[in-house]
């Protein structure tokens, strides 16, 4: 494959709700570029960029997949990416590389939860986009319906390029409001050119009207033109577009029917007119914020992984783009984040699954290298110069589950397989509780996990189950005590003796604090560390088994034996003593609380805060989102085990527009009714 020229090159990233029809969108575009020879679909799990087994199981995309084509000489780079919310991490990883993007949306639907967060992502990473509305041609379709509600919602630079041509009350192709021409479409998705019939041209003057209003604000000559009520020339219009597209002043919007083919033709050759390409943005962003000078000829080499695939039987798969300059196969790199060397001894590109060996990449094109053992994602490799560019910043996992081998053979593959899968999805988080002494696992929601779990089978082998995350509870005693330990032995020859007399009260510290206010060497002081180390053993187990935590202990008196005196023996007093501290002082449970700061639309807010009261939290406050219009933050105290299941609710609750981030900050005292049952629980386990 010969090398293609930066100028040449467009990377488009596919965003939009779950069953808008992305992926169909995508094998259209395949077909009609040439890159295959039959047309798959979704159904048949059988399409390019769904090529994953739980993809084809589950006919929805679970990682973003990338597409290469050709179209007059114009190669597009497609990352298709999931609609569902728990692969949100892929959508980020195809925005960070992409350089425009293409929000559809289903014809019927309208509007969608996904197309406003496509829409709020792709504003976030700054690129230029454009919408496709998708089947135009179902006789449920309202075309003129969504595009308003895409004006209205989205601004007034939204406006169409192309809209649906009806004749005889049947939609049969579609109209370039451009040109002004009439596009009837056969079934290879090839369009004759005809007069546009008399039923479309009320639409025709009405988007028409639209799309100069929006190529007139490009301009300040254009604008007084169209004021003046001049006509706005044809290539006046076109190079508008061009570069009210690249400038994010124009969202153009297409029309079509993926699945017929309908309207992609046109798409490409805008694609190919009208999208950016990488050098269209002139710099990068560095991780410190400093911007970089793009220098696609004579650059030097520099390239970002962004994505990262154990696979495994290519093995490590590191997906990047050339930021700068260009690289070369057997080119060696330096990662600036290891500091390790890296030899690219090997350089595809991808259709789906189907690699392909090239010996050159431009810069701004995107391929994958297999191997580099020290490379991962958000990683930098330079040829000279240090520096890193800007890193993805990835949603912080907050439903949890703990991992349980079905076999038992089993355990210890578990935290291998685990790392491997995690170096894949920067959206998991494992832990090894050392308190509970469970697997954890951490994921953005049910799908999201239960995706991993199938992975873990297919690729290493690995069965695993999940169950609710136990709860590391605490116990604190709130009555301040005085008891005294007497531990006494006699087996014949030397016996054990330890006697300590002690106060115990509540701390506002977290752990042990140790006093000694003994008088009179009633007990030496080379057994004062064993009386501590007694009482800090001690405290591990509360009344209800779970560790002690806050308390104060004063040594105040005790006796001792001059020849069965040890320090055993004392450590065995102060145990002693502990247990009796228990059964006077009170104890009780204590349960993780933390922050909770939920971000959602404002008239949302009163559900969250009636959820929240039933969820033992306490609202602190309030405030406005101040780059979310419409959005309040509600500020929140919550326990730890009333959220486990939170990310689910709360996306229920709010149709997936609301986001939360929680911290455990502090222990709060369990009520007693919630108490007794989890110490039924505790000793059930």
């Amino acid at each position: 494959m010969a090398k293609i020229e930066t100028k040449n090159i467009r990377n488009i990233a596919l965003l939009g709700h779950g069953g808008s029809g992305k992926t169909s969108l995508a094998e259209a575009m395949l077909y009609l570029t040439g890159e295959i020879d039959r047309l798959g679909n979704v159904t048949a799990g059988n399409t390019v960029s769904d090529y994953d087994p739980e993809e084809i199981a589950r006919k929805i995309s679970v990682s973003a997949s990338l597409m290469n084509m050709t179209w007059k000489d114009v190669k597009i780079n497609l990352l298709d990416t999931p609609g569902y919310l728990d692969f949100s991490g892929e959508v980020l990883q195809a925005l960070r590389v992409a350089d425009s993007a293409i929000i559809v949306v289903d014809g019927k639907a309208g509007i969608e939860v996904g197309t406003e967060i496509a829409w709020e992502s792709v504003a976030k990473a700054g690129l230029p986009r454009a919408f496709f509305i998708n089947k135009f041609d179902d006789n449920e379709a309202r075309f003129g319906r969504v595009l308003d509600s895409l004006h209205e919602t989205f601004g007034k630079n939204v406006c169409p390029l192309t809209i649906p041509m009806v004749k005889n009350g049947e939609v049969v192709g579609a109209i370039d409001l451009i040109d002004r021409t009439a596009h009837v479409f056969d079934d290879k998705g090839r369009h004759s050119v005809e007069i546009i019939p008399a039923e479309s041209e009320e639409a025709v003057a009405k988007y028409r009207d639209m799309l100069m209003e929006a190529v007139a604000s490009t301009n300040e000559d254009l604008m007084m033109k169209y004021f003046e009520g001049e006509e706005i020339g044809h290539m006046e219009a076109v190079n508008a577009v061009h570069e009210g597209i690249i400038r994010g002043e124009i969202v153009p919007v297409f029309c079509g029917a993926a699945t017929k083919l309908w309207g992609v033709w046109t798409m490409l050759d805008k694609i190919a007119e009208s999208f950016p390409r990488h050098t269209a943005k002139k710099q990068e962003l560095l991780a410190d914020g400093t911007p970089i000078e793009i220098k696609s000829e004579g650059g030097e080499p520099a390239l970002f992984v962004f994505k990262t695939v154990a696979d495994p039987f290519v093995g490590k798969m590191s997906f990047f783009k050339v930021m700068n300059g260009a690289v070369k196969r057997d080119l060696t790199l330096r990662n600036q984040t290891s500091g390790e060397s890296e030899k690219l001894a090997h350089l595809y590109v991808m259709k789906g699954k189907k690699q392909t060996e090239v010996e050159e990449l431009a810069c701004g094109d995107i391929g994958m290298v297999a191997k580099l053992s020290g490379t991962n994602t958000n990683d930098t490799l330079t040829w000279n110069s240090a520096f890193s560019y800007s890193k993805i910043c990835f949603p912080t996992p907050y439903y949890v589950k703990a991992m349980v081998p079905a076999s038992k053979g089993d355990e210890g593959k578990i935290s291998q397989s685990i790392a491997r899968m995690v170096e894949e999805d920067y959206t998991l988080r494992f832990e090894n509780d050392s308190e509970t002494k469970q697997l954890l696992i951490y994921g953005l929601g049910e799908v999201h996990l239960s995706v991993l779990a199938a992975r873990l089978k297919s690729r290493f082998g690995l069965n695993i189950n999940y169950e609710t995350p136990r709860i590391a509870y605490r116990e604190k005693i709130t009555k301040s005590v005085d008891v005294e330990g007497k531990h006494k032995k006699q087996n014949g020859g030397s016996g054990q003796y330890g006697h300590v007399k002690m106060r115990f009260s509540p701390s506002d510290s977290d752990g042990l604090t140790f006093t000694v206010s003994v008088v009179g060497g009633t007990v030496p002081k080379n057994f004062y560390p064993a009386v501590e180390k007694g009482i800090q053993d001690a405290m591990s187990k509360g009344a209800a088994g779970f560790p002690l935590m806050g308390l104060c202990a004063d040594l105040y008196d005790g006796s001792y034996h001059a020849v069965d005196s040890d320090e055993l023996s004392f450590k065995t007093a102060a145990s002693l003593a502990y247990k009796k501290c228990l059964e006077e002082a009170a104890p009780v449970i204590l349960e993780p609380v933390g922050d909770l700061n939920i971000t959602v639309p404002d008239g949302m807010v009163g559900d969250v805060m009636g959820d929240l009261n039933k969820r033992r939290g306490s609202v602190m406050g309030m405030e406005p989102v101040a780059d979310r219009k419409g959005y309040t933050t509600v500020q929140a105290i919550a326990p730890k085990s009333e959220i486990m299941d939170y990310p689910i609710v709360l996306r229920a609750m709010t149709q997936g527009r609301g986001s939360f981030d929680y911290k455990v900050t502090g222990y709060d005292t369990v009520p007693a009714n919630l108490a007794a049952k989890i110490k039924e629980e505790y000793k059930d386990r």
